[in-house]
Order: C-alpha cells, then sequence, then structure tokens
C-alpha cells in the first residue's frame, strides 16, 4: 500500500480495519481496494482471513432456516431470489 493510498477517493474504512479482498484473494489492513471488491470490516487479520467460510456459513444456515425458507430454497421472496442469485 502506498504512502498516499488511503486518501483515495474510490475506498472506504480506514487503517486497524482487516478486509477480505475478493478481487486479490487476499487479505487486508485498511482501504487498500474499493468496497465493492471487499468483505468486512474485521476487528483483527484472523476475522478477515475466515471471510470466505464465514460467508459460506451465514448463506448456508440462511438456506435451511424454515423462517425463511418455503421448501424451494430460493428464500424469501419466491423464486430466484436466494442470496446466490437464481437457481442457486
Amino acid at each position: 500500500m502506498g504512502l498516499f493510498s488511503i486518501f483515495r477517493r474510490d475506498t472506504s474504512g480506514k487503517p486497524g480495519e482487516w478486509y477480505y479482498c475478493l478481487r486479490h484473494e487476499s487479505v487486508e489492513e485498511g482501504p487498500d481496494c474499493p468496497a465493492r471488491d471487499r468483505l468486512g470490516p474485521y476487528p483483527d487479520r484472523a476475522g478477515a482471513e475466515r471471510a470466505l467460510r464465514t460467508a459460506r456459513d451465514r448463506n448456508e444456515e440462511w438456506r435451511t432456516d424454515p423462517r425463511w425458507n418455503d421448501g424451494s430454497n430460493d428464500g424469501p421472496g419466491g423464486a430466484g431470489a436466494g442470496p446466490d442469485g437464481p437457481g442457486r
């Protein structure tokens, strides 16, 4: 991360916050990449390292929650409204 990269307009967040960058497939501290490419913030590096597993676990929990599942695995709102998009 360059000296002035924290001042770029296409980022948000602050140093000390940890993110998982989907574009680079790596953990990053602070606002290095645009928010659209990140998961987080997480309070520590270990949390960011588990970001994909956490998202996968939350998606599975949501898919199997009877309060949000009408039996079609599409989630609330009917066909195609699931967290991973239509038909997933």
